[in-house]
């Protein structure tokens, strides 16, 4: 924050800020745009509440991932990181009848659900939310790239290294047995990867531009003639109001959550 010049605006991004970071800009009487996800600041509304509560509070998700910093800053009392199903037999909790949990958004049913059964196997009065708190952009996505796995030669993932949903939509092409790259923008994109391929998979993580996605066709169309289709995804109803500040913005076009890039 004491960076940001002081006429300048400072946006809070979908993962979230502490209360130090509002603090800090309000002293400064920095402008700022509060974009953060409404399924993260439900996260940390139920997290208050367990902490009002005096409940010791598992957080499942990645140390370092700036949600899960934001939320950290935003949850009072004992909270305990974990991401992986071992690392349950070493919490160290108050009191084993008083223990509740909350994801990080950005990680799907699939990424959780073993952690969420170890923590009720080991505390069977847990308490936690439900589904929905999971970023619906996510599982829609993972959903997505396991069909398109069925159909390319190789995966590329636009979006950033330190990207939960991202590095796991990658890890989906992994396990299907095909080569998946995680790239940052075209400009990553070493063409050696894909030129003995029939099918390119090309999809992005749910922060990602659609510019990027786009550039990374254009780069592929550069090198060989190809044929793009535009995998039918899950359809997103989902709307929320938009942060003040933002409200005469132009909203971009849904994006597809796959293509397939063909040599045609």
């Amino acid at each position: 924050v004491e960076e940001v010049p002081h006429d300048a605006t400072l946006l809070y991004s979908a993962h979230g800020v502490s209360p130090e970071i509002r603090k800090a800009s309000k002293e400064r009487n920095i402008r700022t745009i509060d974009a953060t996800c409404p399924l993260v600041t439900k996260v940390h509304k139920e997290g208050r509440r367990y902490a009002e509560r005096d409940y010791d509070i598992v957080l499942i998700g990645h140390l370092g991932h700036p949600e899960v910093e934001g939320t950290l800053g935003q949850i009072p009392g004992v909270v305990h990181v974990i991401s992986e199903p071992h690392e349950v037999a070493a919490l160290n909790v108050r009191n084993p009848d008083r223990v509740a949990f909350v994801t990080q958004t950005t990680l799907s049913v699939n990424d959780t659900k073993d952690v969420i059964a170890a923590l009720k196997d080991r505390f069977p009065t847990i308490v936690g939310p439900d589904t929905r708190d999971i970023c619906y952009a996510t599982q829609n996505r993972q959903t997505a790239v396991i069909e398109l796995c069925k159909q390319v030669d190789v995966l590329l993932v636009v979006g950033a290294h330190n990207s939960s949903n991202s590095n796991r939509l990658r890890e989906i092409g992994q396990n299907f047995g095909i080569a998946a790259y995680l790239i940052e923008d075209a400009g990553m994109l070493d063409l050696d990867w894909v030129k003995d391929a029939e099918t390119v998979g090309v999809t992005a993580g749910a922060s990602a531009p659609e510019t990027l996605v786009q550039e990374t066709i254009a780069k592929l169309r550069s090198v060989r003639t190809v044929s793009v289709e535009a995998l039918e995804g899950v359809q997103e109803n989902v709307h929320f109001k938009l942060p003040a500040g933002l409200a005469d913005v132009p909203r971009p076009k849904a994006a597809a959550d796959a293509w397939a890039v063909e040599n045609a």
